[in-house]
């Protein structure tokens, strides 16, 4: 089965506990395999999300704000 990988950008995230608070939202997602997390402590993090299936922005979102954080727009 091939994998999908997408990449998000989450503002808030400032230490471990947020990147592991995001990341078990994340991962209770159907179909998400790993969850990797490039923390940039209070500014945009980036995170890529591998999984068996595509995710809607939707989904990824709300896994996000319920973790506490915020799914922004990139500035590509």
């Amino acid at each position: 089965m091939r994998t999908v990988s997408t990449t998000v950008n989450v503002s808030g995230m400032t230490c471990g506990h947020c990147v592991s608070s995001v990341s078990e939202e994340l991962e209770a997602l159907s179909g998400v395999e790993t969850v990797d997390v490039d923390l940039k402590a209070g500014g945009i993090s980036t995170v890529t999300i591998t999984s068996t299936g595509a995710l809607s922005s939707a989904e990824i979102g709300e896994a996000v704000a319920e973790a506490g954080y915020l799914m922004v727009a990139s500035d590509a």
